[in-house]
């Protein structure tokens, strides 16, 4: 992993912490730092005294309004931000709603308002008549007054280019791109001969907590594993609906003539619950199926009666192309895991490409069977996804083919029999396209007259 996608993945961590534990912070911080500042009072005449030329009654009234601000701002941070999640949940996906309750500039700014808030007040309180003034105090809430003008500005700036569709899209083409990084190994990485032991000599570990899986701890698995010289084999991928009492897991002994496993008795079933971390909502660092979800998710909704753009659902379905041609260059499916002294112990599974053609195309076919161009946009997709497959070559192309073939098929019978015979004629023509791309004769493929079968 690159130093970029290590300071991404940080970030992306970091602010995933709730809501309130940086303004909680802020606050915090400006309290402590009001009790240390009230004490530095410098008297009239001296130098760093200068530095607030007014009286007690004007250093009031700065405090007061800079307090009284902080708190309007902060309002209408959060009525712009809910106004923000409405209109993303109700035009384009609910499950995007997820990158705003953890959005890190939100949590800033209102970091900020918070500790101007809590430090402007603090330092009013401390304001006696006939002392000298907290110089220090006054001047640090000037400032901080000034920077809560300039990050509300910044934040609205920031929410006028979230709430743009094609900034959401790109968000999640960027996570689901970390994704595929982080989950499939290049299609010609070397891959360990996992053991195929009797299913009847396994052992069933069943789950104790509902919930989707999330993550899937491999190095922990392995190391369970190794301790108890067993094999273990996941039943479930991250993006799962796990229900209590589901089976998750078979468990076997390394020696085949060896006695079935008992995992509730050595340990095996706590710590595969341990290595499975669910949650009932759905994240994006193993989940690769969660990124095309939202992007098909934009794609229905803007297909909807109510919208009715079909330019929108065009460019998810561009943005979901690329994926599936990065896709294409990795190994999908079972990936095994050996200990360190090369022996395989868990195999974690692992989504095929047929998966992800459904997901890609399934719904978005249905809703779209009497829009051209957004059957042509799915079929210009499965052209890149062709063109990929085929250079791929013997490496596992030619069952990728017929998935890619198979899904051509499924939208060329999805089209409803009112589209017209010139916009039917454009589908089965990139119909055509993908055949020939799938058979290498690339210039066939992507030859047009002025654009027609690239542009949206």
């Amino acid at each position: 992993m690159n130093p970029l996608q290590r300071n991404r993945k940080a970030r992306a961590a970091s602010s995933r912490s709730p809501l309130w534990v940086w303004p909680t912070t802020g606050g915090a911080v400006a309290l402590a730092a009001a009790i240390l500042l009230e004490q530095f009072r410098p008297r009239r005449g001296t130098g760093p005294a200068n530095l607030w030329p007014g009286g007690h009654e004007s250093a009031s009234s700065m405090l007061q309004v800079v307090a009284t601000s902080s708190v309007t701002v902060a309002t209408l941070s959060l009525s712009v931000t809910v106004v923000t999640l409405q209109l993303a949940s109700q035009q384009f996906s609910p499950r995007l709603l997820r990158r705003y309750a953890h959005d890190p500039v939100l949590k800033a700014v209102l970091t900020v308002l918070l500790t101007t808030l809590v430090f402007a007040l603090a330092t009013l309180a401390f304001m006696r008549s006939g002392e000298a003034l907290p110089v220090v105090s006054l001047v640090l809430a000037s400032v901080l007054g000034v920077a809560s003008l300039a990050a509300v500005l910044g934040f609205l700036n920031h929410i006028i280019r979230r709430l743009r569709v094609d900034s959401m899209m790109l968000d999640t083409h960027r996570e689901t791109s970390d994704a595929i990084r982080g989950r499939h190994p290049a299609r010609d990485a070397p891959s360990p001969h996992a053991p195929d032991p009797d299913p009847a000599r396994g052992a069933v570990v069943r789950a104790r907590r509902s919930g989707f899986l999330r993550l899937t701890d491999a190095r922990a698995l392995v190391a369970g594993a190794r301790r108890t010289d067993t094999f273990v084999r996941i039943g479930v991928r991250p993006g799962d609906l796990i229900v209590a009492g589901n089976p998750v897991a078979v468990v076997w002994a390394r020696d085949p003539a060896g006695a079935v496993p008992d995992p509730g008795a050595d340990g095996t079933a706590e710590e595969i619950e341990a290595a499975l971390r669910t949650g009932f909502e759905r994240t994006p660092d193993q989940d690769v199926a969660f990124g095309f979800r939202q992007l098909e998710d934009i794609a229905v909704k803007a297909m909807s009666p109510g919208i009715n753009d079909p330019v929108t659902a065009c460019t998810a379905v561009g943005h979901m192309a690329d994926l599936l041609v990065r896709l294409a260059g990795r190994r999908l499916g079972d990936v095994p895991h050996e200990d360190e002294d090369g022996t395989v112990r868990v195999v974690v599974p692992d989504r095929d490409l047929r998966y992800y053609l459904d997901l890609a195309c399934g719904q978005l076919r249905r809703y779209s069977s009497g829009e051209p161009s957004v059957l042509a946009a799915l079929l210009r997709m499965l052209r890149d996804l062709a063109a990929a497959v085929h250079e791929a070559g013997g490496k596992g192309g030619g069952a990728d083919a017929a998935e890619v073939r198979r899904a051509a098929e499924l939208i060329m019978d999805t089209m409803d029999s009112s589209v017209g015979p010139a916009d039917a004629a454009q589908v089965h023509d990139l119909n055509g396209r993908v055949l020939a791309a799938l058979e290498g004769r690339l210039l066939d493929a992507y030859a047009d007259r002025s654009g027609e079968t690239r542009s949206v």
